[in-house]
């Protein structure tokens, strides 16, 4: 299974199934969870990374537990929409998880969809909403970021 674009994880994903949406760092893999019925997004996990077969079984187990049908990925393009060293990460990151597909006990779904800003506006708004502190942030901007990536995806699928 290819990575493909949202249209068609929109028409291909099982019903009943959930997104999870994923900001993927050196050090960290955000999580956020999609309810259901592809609404709404919420932050869910941070993966601290260690050695990439653990992890990818750690995010495997999550897609079982939580029954997640398809991943949206936060593809980190340029302001300007160009490419960088770390969107060739990404959509190795990508092409990975579909030669693992054993680990999720499925063939898993995968759509990338930009993440300009998701960091930003997740700091953003813990800074500006909640007061929160630089302690507190660093433990769940990761997940917060995966939600925006999520959501932003979610908005566009509900569009199509």
């Amino acid at each position: 299974m290819p990575v493909i674009s949202l249209k068609d994880l929109k028409a291909q994903l099982p019903k009943g199934r959930r997104l999870m949406g994923i900001d993927h760092g050196t050090k960290t893999w955000g999580l956020a969870l999609a309810d259901p019925g592809l609404k709404m997004a919420t932050p869910f996990k941070t993966i601290h990374r260690t050695k990439f077969m653990a992890d990818l079984q750690k995010l495997g187990a999550l897609c079982r537990e939580y029954e997640v049908g398809g991943l949206i990925v936060g593809l980190p393009l340029n302001m300007d929409g160009s490419r960088g060293p770390r969107t060739d990460s990404v959509e190795h990151f990508g092409v990975n998880i579909i030669k693992s597909k054993d680990v999720f006990g499925l063939d898993p779904l995968i759509a990338f969809h930009d993440e300009r800003l998701s960091t930003w506006a997740a700091e953003q708004a813990l800074i500006q909403d909640l007061d929160m502190s630089r302690e507190k942030r660093r433990d769940i901007i990761d997940a917060q970021a995966a939600a925006g990536i999520l959501q932003s995806a979610l908005d566009v699928m509900a569009a199509i």
